[in-house]
């Protein structure tokens, strides 16, 4: 054998070219392959040996073409099968590939069936002959003609052929990748490389999880080609399919098949790891690629997934896309917040549509991954957080003051925007810590800098990340020590905020604490007031949160941010004789608050209370102080008369006169009551000069000043009568002496009352009541259900004054309106959320049981007339009650409930009982309104009733729409409005209103709106007054007085049907059309109308039937006839926008027939509702509308327009449907010139009797009134 390569390779050397042809013949082929092979295994000549045989094989004869076939056929395998060395296999394919161009067609197509048979039994598990298949097929395409089966087919088509048959056939695992490589070299038509890429696609599944990155690389640089959107979808779709999978394997554990091959979660987030750099390092060099990335996400929001996100956040780090991805990103986020709020309130929606896929688990699902070294996420991590948090945080209110106490629960889509940043950046600080120390500084930026708009979306995060990493932030103390130093120029608000949660780290570092101290004496002697503040505030924490020994334990401790990594030798560094000096040598620095301003003194003195609940052992310092300052306004001699000096409590400059000392706080904190109390009851309003000729208004000095000395007394009358309740411990005298100083309270506060409303209206506003929640709480508590014998005859002294038990009410429902608009209250107690919660649910079953006990009937009726009764007062408490709980602890409303009637230490009850309880409470109400109604119009109590009505609406959100109770709630309410004909518009809007928003929870409210059209068009008549309007009345609610009230209601909710019908054209025209089965193609018949479609034309057309009601109705002039023609306008445009998406439709399905339902739709729009939205149109202009009200509004314009545009847009679509919808279309005459004869005629007249009078007169006065007479 080894004669024959020698011989083969020196015939060939020489040149002796007939020999070697002569030679080679000699050889059998077996012979030949085995020279071959023995050749390629010893590496050696195998190059030479092979070009001789091609050099003695001319491609001209039969016998050479037949004798290069052979070697072809022979070598491919020959280096498939792992035999060679690497060298030689590639030497060999080298030399093949040069001399492929010169085989003959059919030899071509024999070799690359060769190939496809190769691949097809797996075969091609190297790869290396791989390369010589594209020069091959290459090779065949330039070909003329091949004989294929029986006929005949050109080298293109065969190729394509081949590419078919191999994308067809089944691919060994293995030989993807190489088969991936080999096609970027083959010259491929779009659908070849389309059906290709599909291929691939489909073999993510069967492949190794380790073998997808160099898969996906290879088929990012085949996507030069093009198919660019089908490879990045491909790769998303097959690694959310994975996460799928790997979270439900999570969540059923052990329950799965044993048999179902799991992937270890860490190597799948590597995968996608390395996946994702490859795909930026691709979008990077090829920015076709990035631009098709991001347009592809800008179509279809919904497609988010936790690794989509992360690619995003990836590709943003490459300039050119960053602000593009996040606006993308904040855009997605705050519309998939959004549908998610619109199917919640809407039952039409839910039924047809699946639930939305949250946005905010799949974005914190992405930290979570990112865990796994995504370093190349994190960065855009932190970017998002914050864009998200600056973008949507809470914006400023009017006169940039920030909004106070705005609600914590996120309930707009930008609040949850917001909040999601927030989580975003405090699981980031969590997780990843080369990124901590970024966040830390922005956050700590944000609070420094943004002092315009309110930062408390900034203090809570960094609240939380104090709680949950003290330690790590130890480590950063110096940046938070930078901000300490621009404490006292920052907003009183960001400084509680701020101290508050920086005050669990104060504990463990020393240097913090005596950076804040330098930093807040400082801040004492700042020239700005809020600095001042700030200082105190700062003070009065610090007390509060180090323990002096022998404290008494408070209920609430400290923060509970001591968690086990924070165990620091506390005791021997910060003792407590450390503590006691240091709290003393702190109360040095507040005393010099005493000589300052009402406000700073009045933080301190509300501040002194918690600090004393805390830190019982400095009672007798902080009272020492406060003894001191009052000496300056007590009368120490016991016989004179009044006990306190005002003259010293306030100031003047100039002609103003300001508070200087909070008298009443000074003394809610001192204990020399006791005289104060005998000597305030002896004392007359004269001895303060405030009786009833004192001058109490606005206007002088004089006037200001008996103001304020009024509030100061009435303010130590309210702190006596506090400190007397408590003392007296149900002791008649006692309350006697309460009563004598509430009478001399209620005296003069008639007397502000009426002097302050002099000249104006008079003012009901009471100066904010000094009473402790606890204590109103209590006093409520024991004037209605305390019936112990022994207290009987004390609690009737306060009992029969029913100024007193009004008052009490009145200063309760004032106390629950501050807590439900800022949070908290003023006094003891009032920031613990805790206490204030119990004091709630006290007062809660308190007036509910004074209400439904003692009916509003039996208070004497003379008082009714002139202000609300007691129960009227106990339901507007109870109504701001459940408003403040469901606003601020939405969590606790069922333990508020139960408390009403169970006791409190009770266990909670289980979802079932939560149910029952809040329709038990229900019930009751609705008895009450029943009872109401029932009465007759006479008897009738509208305030209580709206009351009422609003409490059921409060109550009603808590009930699940699909419980029964909430069916049976909406049932009750339509049997009402049915049958309540009251005249009163304000209950009737209530009550309304209640209805539908139930109504829209239970199932789509157009119905509805058309019975109560009918009912509108009923009561007020018809435009055209000559028509008969049939009698109707589904609602006995709507009469002639509440009917436009009814209308603009009516009109709020079809402005709802419309934007929900909006929102489900838009997500039909951003499916693709190849996704849509819309009402194109032959085989789709009427019946199997996309449902969707079928749900938006029936709205539209009951929406169309009620509004034709109210087009020919003759409604008031003003804004229910302006509301009118805007929801006109917008109906005609939602019609256009659908008359749209069909001509898409058509366009991407030519030939399909237009749905039936549409045509009715068109032709109810065409022959009903237009016509008569002219006669309106014609009536508003006629009537008694101000026609400058009409012209500023643009009203009429804006639907004339709208309509036209419809039409417009109708006759696109016939053209392309070629069906005639404008058939059911009547030309206008609203635009024409129109001549009104009957005005003319009068005018004519008009004009000729003036001239007969006026003829004697001279020319030029003629002139005038004849140009005035033609204007008319």
């Amino acid at each position: 054998m080894k004669d024959d390569m020698d011989k083969i390779v020196s015939l060939s050397d020489g040149d002796r070219t007939v020999e070697l042809q002569k030679y080679l013949s000699s050889l059998s082929n077996d012979q030949l392959t085995t020279v071959l092979t023995n050749g390629a295994l010893k590496g050696k000549k195998v190059g030479t040996m092979i070009k001789g045989i091609f050099k003695g094989s001319p491609s001209s004869s039969t016998e050479g073409s037949t004798r290069r076939l052979l070697v072809y056929q022979h070598c491919i395998p020959l280096c498939e099968s792992g035999d060679l060395q690497t060298e030689v296999a590639a030497d060999i394919i080298g030399l093949l590939m040069l001399e492929t161009h010169t085989l003959p067609g059919p030899s071509l197509a024999k070799l690359a069936s060769l190939f496809v048979e190769a691949i097809k039994v797996g075969k091609m598990g190297s790869g290396k002959s791989l390369e010589l298949f594209p020069t091959v097929l290459t090779a065949l395409s330039a070909c003329e003609a091949l004989s294929y089966g029986k006929g005949e087919l050109s080298g293109e088509e065969y190729k394509k052929q081949l590419i078919n048959s191999l994308c067809s056939s089944r691919w060994d695992p293995q030989c993807v990748i190489h088969l991936t490589t080999m096609f970027r070299d083959v010259p491929l038509s779009s659908e070849e490389l389309q059906f290709l890429v599909e291929k691939v696609l489909r073999m993510f599944t069967k492949l190794d999880l380790q073998e997808i990155p160099p898969l996906v690389y290879q088929l990012l640089l085949l996507s030069a080609k093009g198919c660019k959107k089908q490879v990045l979808d491909g790769i998303i779709c097959y690694f959310k399919e994975q996460d799928v999978r790997q979270e439900e394997e999570l969540k059923h554990g052990e329950s799965l098949d044993l048999e179902v091959q799991s992937i270890p979660q860490d190597q799948l987030r590597h995968v996608e790891g390395t996946v994702i750099l490859h795909i930026v390092f691709a979008i990077r060099l090829d920015h076709e690629l990035g631009r098709e990335f991001l347009k592809n996400f800008k179509t279809s929001y919904g497609d988010l997934c936790p690794f989509s996100v992360a690619l995003l956040l990836s590709v943003a780090r490459i300039q050119r896309y960053e602000e593009q991805v996040f606006d993308l990103l904040k855009g997605s986020i705050v519309k998939s917040f959004k549908d998610e709020q619109l199917q919640q309130g809407s039952k039409f929606l839910q039924d047809l549509l699946p639930g939305p896929c949250s946005v905010d688990h799949m974005i914190l699902d992405t930290v979570k991954n990112s865990v796994f070294g995504w370093d190349h996420v994190t960065q855009g991590l932190v970017q998002l957080g914050f864009s998200l948090m600056d973008a949507f945080g809470p914006k400023p209110g009017p006169f940039g003051k920030t909004i106070e106490g705005a609600s914590t629960i996120a309930r707009t889509p930008t609040q949850q925007a917001c909040k999601l940043g927030g989580q975003v950046l405090l699981q980031g600080f969590k997780m990843h810590e080369p990124i901590r120390g970024e966040i830390l500084e922005q956050v700590l930026n944000r609070l420094g800098t943004k002092t315009a708009s309110p930062v408390n979306h900034y203090l809570d995060l960094f609240s939380d990340i104090v709680v949950s990493a003290p330690m790590i932030l130890l480590e950063s103390s110096s940046k938070v020590t930078e901000t300490f130093d621009h404490l006292s120029y920052l907003p009183l608000s960001t400084v509680q905020g701020l101290l508050k949660a920086v005050q669990p780290l104060l504990k463990f570092s020393m240097s913090l604490k005596d950076a804040l101290i330098l930093v807040l004496r400082k801040a004492m002697f700042s020239s700005q007031l809020d600095g001042r503040k700030s200082a105190v505030t700062g003070f009065l924490l610090l007390l509060k949160n180090f323990k002096v020994l022998g404290s008494l334990a408070s209920s609430q401790c400290s923060q509970a941010a001591s968690s086990s990594q924070v165990q620091v030798d506390v005791h021997s560094r910060y003792n407590s004789a450390a503590n006691e000096a240091f709290c003393l040598e702190i109360l040095s620095s507040l005393r010099r608050c005493l000589g300052q301003q009402a406000d700073v003194r009045l933080m301190l003195y509300e501040g002194f209370y918690d600090v004393l609940r805390r830190n019982s052992q400095l009672a007798s310092s902080i009272m020492q102080t406060l003894f001191s300052q009052l000496k300056r306004y007590y009368e120490p001699e016991q016989d004179l008369l009044p006990p306190v000096k005002l003259e010293p409590c306030i100031t003047a400059l100039g002609d103003q006169v300001f508070l200087q000392e909070p008298l009443a706080h000074l003394l809610s904190c001192t204990t020399i009551l006791e005289s104060m109390t005998r000597r305030m009851i002896k004392s007359e309003l004269e001895d303060f000069e405030l009786d009833k000729s004192a001058e109490f208004s606005i206007g002088s000095s004089v006037g200001v000043r008996n103001s304020i000395y009024a509030v100061l007394v009435m303010g130590v009358y309210e702190i006596l009568m506090e400190f007397t309740f408590i003392k007296a411990n149900y002791s008649k005298n006692r309350f006697e002496e309460l009563m004598e100083l509430f009478n001399r309270y209620h005296k003069l506060s008639e007397i502000l009352k009426e002097k302050s409303g002099k000249g104006r209206v008079p003012s009901n506003k009471t100066p904010r009541s000094l009473l402790s929640l606890g204590f109103i709480s209590t006093l409520l508590t024991v004037l209605f259900r305390d019936s112990t014998q022994s207290r009987e005859e004390a609690l009737s002294v306060l009992r029969l004054s029913g100024e007193f038990v009004r008052y009490a009410v009145n200063v309760a429902v004032q106390k629950i309106q501050q807590l439900e608009e800022s949070g908290h209250t003023d006094g003891p107690d009032g920031q613990n959320t805790d206490r204030t919660f119990r004091f709630l649910c006290d007062m809660t079953s308190v007036l509910m049981w004074r209400y439904t006990n003692i009916p509003s009937a039996v208070e004497d009726g003379g008082k009714k007339e002139k202000r609300s009764s007691l129960s009227l007062l106990c339901l507007e408490g109870l109504l701001r009650i459940f408003t403040t709980c469901q606003q601020r602890f939405p969590d606790r409303m069922v333990q508020l409930l139960s408390t009403m009637d169970v006791a409190e230490d009770d266990s909670e009850p289980d979802d079932g009982n939560a149910t029952e309880m809040n329709f038990f409470y229900i019930r009751q109400f609705q008895r009450a309104l029943f009872t109401q109604l029932s009465g007759g119009e006479e008897e009738f109590n509208s305030k209580e009733a709206q009351l009422l009505v609003s409490i059921l609406t409060v109550l009603s959100r808590q009930l699940k729409p699909a419980s029964q109770q909430f069916v049976q709630m909406i049932t009750w309410t339509v049997k009402i409005c049915k049958e309540t004909s009251f005249e009163d518009s304000a209950f009737s809007k209530g009550l309304l209103s209640l209805l539908f928003s139930l109504h829209v929870l239970y199932k789509s409210p157009v119905s509805l709106l058309l019975e109560l059209c009918q009912d509108i068009h009923s009561q007020l008549g018809d435009i055209d007054q000559d028509v008969e309007v049939e009698k109707q009345s589904h609602f006995a609610i709507v009469n002639m007085k509440t009917a436009s009230t009814a209308t603009l209601l009516v009109l709020s909710q079809v402005d709802r049907v419309l934007d929900e019908v909006d929102w489900l054209i838009a997500k039909k025209k951003s499916q693709a059309p190849s996704d849509t089965p819309g009402p194109g193609g032959a085989t789709q018949t009427a019946g199997q109308q996309d449902p969707i479609e079928k749900a938006v034309t029936l709205q539209l057309g009951t929406l169309l039937t009620a509004l034709n009601e109210l087009v020919q109705t003759a409604l008031l002039p003003g804004s229910c006839t302006i509301t009118l023609l805007r929801d006109l306008s917008r109906t005609y445009t939602t019609l256009t926008t659908l008359v749209k998406y069909y001509i898409q439709v058509c366009a991407s399905q030519p030939g399909g027939a237009l749905p039936a339902r549409l045509e009715k739709l068109v032709k109810l729009s065409g022959s009903h509702l237009t016509p008569q939205c002219y006669s309106f149109i014609t009536y508003a202009q006629s009537g008694e509308m101000s026609a400058k009200l009409l012209r500023e509004t643009k009203a009429i314009p804006n639907v004339i327009f709208s309509i036209e545009q419809y039409e417009k847009f109708l006759i696109t679509l016939s053209k392309k449907s070629k069906v005639n919808l404008m058939q059911y279309m009547k030309l206008s005459t609203s635009r024409d010139f129109r001549i009104n004869a009957a005005s003319l005629d009068a005018a004519l007249q008009e004009q000729d009797g003036s001239q007969e009078a006026n003829e004697s007169q001279e020319a030029e006065e003629k002139e005038e009134p004849k140009k005035k007479k033609r204007k008319q």
